[in-house]
């Protein structure tokens, strides 16, 4: 599967902008993250999934601490959320990978050009609009390698909930960088925890700099959080449905 990934890249215009969504190369990228899965011993829990809305679109907002952040989102919340990351422009130079999420319509944003990011920023509320995608991003901008819980927010992000008219849902994964230290002699248990949603409403309300306060005392919360008991495993999550 992944030798069929790596030569279908080979058809993916690697400096065109997506705008349609490709079944193909989705369900190419769904595959190869449940074989990545598998093989890397990644035992994924889950809290708080009944606060993902079951209809309509929203902006997931994470903390960031893994490149495995975003694959096992869409692994959690699969074909339902079809879910379009804002990603650093870097990734997009990634052998394979990087043409399979720009066919998928994942969009770059360039944080040195204010002006592209603002365009950015108006594509992703636009594929929200139109029903296309639900949005993920990280609004720390990069991975955190420090001690500190959560690096200081591009609330700018936050702009693409506005212009859209969507509740966003915040979400704090705990454990993934622990995946690439312990492959291939040990796997991971990894945690993701669905804290709660901000309404539309209540999106509309607040500015960028007070939803940034919001989001980011959610995940504190989470984050000082060092109980794991009431996860559940995706698999037992997935049995019970």
């Amino acid at each position: 599967m992944f030798i069929l990934s790596i030569i279908s890249s080979f058809f993916i215009d690697p400096n065109k902008v997506y705008t349609q969504d490709s079944k193909y190369y989705r369900f190419l990228l769904y595959i190869c993250t449940k074989i990545a899965v598998f093989f890397a011993r990644i035992r994924i829990h889950v809290r708080g999934l009944a606060n993902v809305p079951k209809q309509g679109r929203y902006l997931l907002a994470g903390n960031h601490k893994s490149n495995f952040d975003p694959i096992l989102s869409w692994e959690i919340l699969g074909k339902e959320a079809d879910l379009c990351f804002v990603s650093k422009k870097e990734n997009f130079k990634k052998p394979a990978f990087g043409k399979i999420i720009r066919r998928i319509c994942f969009l770059g944003i360039d944080r040195d050009n204010p002006r592209k990011a603002l365009q950015t920023v108006e594509q992703a509320a636009t594929f929200l609009k139109e029903d296309k995608f639900s949005i993920g991003v990280y609004p720390e901008g990069t991975r955190n390698w420090t001690d500190e819980p959560l690096l200081p927010f591009h609330t700018g992000l936050f702009k693409i909930a506005k212009k859209a008219n969507v509740p966003i849902v915040v979400v704090v994964t705990k454990n993934n960088e622990k995946i690439a230290k312990n492959f291939p002699f040990k796997g991971t248990d990894v945690y993701y925890d669905f804290v709660g949603v901000i309404s539309a409403d209540e999106v509309n309300k607040l500015s960028n700099a007070e939803i940034g306060e919001r989001v980011s005392g959610m995940m504190l919360h989470s984050l000082s959080d060092l109980s794991f008991d009431d996860y559940e495993t995706l698999k037992d999550i997935r049995r019970k449905h």
